[in-house]
C-alpha cells in the first residue's frame, strides 16, 4: 500500500478505538457523575471533552509514528522539536475539536430539545470516531493549508457558541467586549475562544516563516548569493519584523481574552486597539516584507484595508454597530491569516516539486545509455531528500553518484533535515 492508502486505513482503525473509547468514557460519566453534572449544559462540556481527548491523542500518534527524530540520529534537538510541535498541534486540534463538537451538540438541543440526550451516549461514540478518523489522517498527510483551516472553524464556533448561551441579549448592540466582560459560561467560552486563537496564530505563523527561511536557504546553496537567485535583500530583516506582526497580531488576541475590560479596562483596551494597527501594518508593508507571495495577495490584503476603513467610518457616522465592525475586521484577518497560510504551502510544494525533477533529470541523463532504470519507488512520506535519494538510486550507481551533490544541498539545513512541521514536508 502505498502512503495515502496506509494513512486511510490507519485512520480507520483509529476511528474504532476512539468510538469505543467514547462509547465507554461516556457511559461512565452518566452512570457515575454527580447531579450537579447531568444537567444538558454540563453534559454537552463532558461529551465534547470526551471527544477532544480521543481525536487528540489520535492525532498525537498519527504524528509521531514512525518517526525519524526519535532514535536521535540528528542528535538531542530533533526529539525536543518535535515533542514541541506535539504539544502545539495537539493544542490546537483539542481546542478545534472541542468547541465544535459543544456547538453542534447545542444546536441539536436547540432544533430537537432534551430528547438529545438519550442518545448522547451514541452521539458521543459517533463523534469521537469521526475525529479519530479526520486527526489520525491529517497527521499523517499534515500541511500547513490543513493547519490554517482549522482556525476558523473553532474560532466561528467559540463565538457562536458563546453568543447563543450568554444571559446577556443586548450584547450585540454594543461590542464583542461586552460578551466577554462577565464570569459567566458564555464569557469564558469567549474569552478561551480568543486566548487559543492568539495561541493558534502564534504556532501557524512559526511554520510558516520557518518555510521561508529555509526556501531562501536552499536559494542560496543553489545559486550562491540572494541577489543572483533573486531573492529579496535585507532577507534577515524582512522576516524579523514579519515574524514580529504576525506575533505580535496572535498576542493582542490573546490578551483581549486574558484581560476583561471591567476589571482591566487599560490592558483590554491596549489589546483590542492595538489589533487593527498591526494589521494595518501587516497588510500594507506585506509587498516588502513577503515579496514571494502572489500579487493576487496583496491586493487582496489592500482590499481587506479598505473594508475595514469603511466600517469604521460608518460606525463613526451612527451608522452601524462597533460589533460590527469587530467582527469584520476578525473575519478578515482570519480570511487573510488562511490565504497567506495556504501561500506559504504552495511555496514549500513548489521547492519539493522542484527538487524532485531535478533530481530525477539527473538520474535519467546520466543512466539513458546506461543503466536500466528500476530501482526503489519515491516515498514522498520519507521528505523531499530521501524522495530525491530514492530518484537516484531509480537510475543506477552511475545516476547515484551524480545526484549526490543535489542530496547533500538538500540535507545541509538544521539537524540536517528539511522543516519538521505542516509549513514543510514532514522529514521523518
Amino acid at each position: 500500500m502505498g502512503r495515502h492508502q496506509r494513512a486511510e486505513a490507519a485512520g480507520l482503525i483509529s476511528s474504532l478505538v476512539c468510538a469505543l473509547v467514547g462509547w465507554t468514557g461516556m457511559t461512565i460519566f452518566l452512570r457515575y457523575a454527580p447531579a450537579i453534572w447531568q444537567v444538558s449544559q454540563r453534559l454537552y462540556m463532558a461529551c465534547s471533552g470526551i471527544i477532544a481527548v480521543c481525536g487528540t491523542v489520535s492525532f498525537a500518534i498519527g504524528y509521531a509514528r514512525e518517526s525519524r527524530s526519535w532514535n536521535l540520529r540528528y542528535g538531542w534537538l530533533a526529539p525536543i522539536r518535535r515533542i514541541i510541535e506535539i504539544l502545539a498541534l495537539s493544542t490546537v486540534y483539542a481546542a478545534t475539536l472541542f468547541f465544535t463538537s459543544f456547538m453542534t451538540l447545542r444546536m441539536m438541543n436547540y432544533l430537537f430539545g432534551r430528547s438529545v440526550n438519550d442518545f448522547l451516549t451514541g452521539l458521543c461514540a459517533g463523534f469521537a470516531a469521526i475525529s479519530g478518523y479526520l486527526t489520525f489522517v491529517q497527521a499523517e498527510l499534515m500541511d500547513a493549508k490543513t493547519l490554517a483551516g482549522l482556525l476558523p472553524l473553532f474560532v466561528v464556533s467559540g463565538v457562536s457558541t458563546a453568543g447563543l448561551t450568554s444571559d446577556d441579549p443586548y450584547w450585540s448592540g454594543n461590542n464583542f467586549s461586552q460578551l466577554g466582560d462577565r464570569t459567566t459560561f458564555a464569557a469564558r467560552m469567549f474569552n478561551s475562544t480568543l486566548i487559543l486563537a492568539g495561541v493558534c496564530v502564534i504556532i501557524i505563523s512559526y511554520f510558516a516563516v520557518t518555510e521561508l527561511v529555509t526556501t531562501h536557504r536552499l536559494h542560496r546553496m543553489r545559486d550562491g548569493s540572494a541577489t543572483d537567485s533573486g531573492e529579496p535583500r535585507h532577507f534577515p530583516l524582512r522576516t524579523g519584523i514579519l515574524t514580529t506582526l504576525l506575533m505580535l497580531s496572535g498576542v493582542a488576541f490573546i490578551g483581549v481574552g486574558v484581560f476583561r475590560y471591567t476589571p482591566h479596562p487599560i490592558l483590554h483596551n491596549v489589546s483590542a486597539r492595538s489589533l487593527p494597527g498591526i494589521m494595518g501594518i501587516l497588510f500594507l508593508a506585506l509587498p516588502w516584507l513577503a515579496p514571494q507571495l502572489s500579487r493576487v495577495v496583496y491586493v487582496i490584503s489592500d482590499a481587506a484595508i479598505a473594508l475595514c476603513a469603511v466600517s469604521g467610518g460608518l460606525w463613526l457616522a451612527g451608522r452601524t454597530t462597533l460589533t460590527t465592525v469587530e467582527g469584520l475586521a476578525g473575519i478578515l484577518f482570519l480570511g487573510w491569516f488562511i490565504v497567506f497560510s495556504r501561500q506559504i504551502a504552495a511555496i514549500e510544494a513548489d521547492r519539493v516539486e522542484g527538487s524532485l525533477i531535478a533530481a530525477q533529470s539527473v538520474g535519467s541523463v546520466e543512466s539513458a545509455d546506461s543503466v536500466p532504470r528500476g530501482g526503489p519507488a519515491v516515498s514522498a512520506r520519507d521528505g523531499t531528500a530521501s524522495a530525491a535519494e530514492g530518484s537516484v538510486t531509480a537510475g543506477g550507481p552511475s545516476a547515484a553518484n551524480a545526484g549526490q551533490e543535489i542530496i547533500e544541498r538538500l540535507r545541509v539545513l538544521p539537524q540536517g533535515r528539511l522543516p519538521q512541521g505542516p509549513a514543510g514536508t514532514r522529514n521523518r
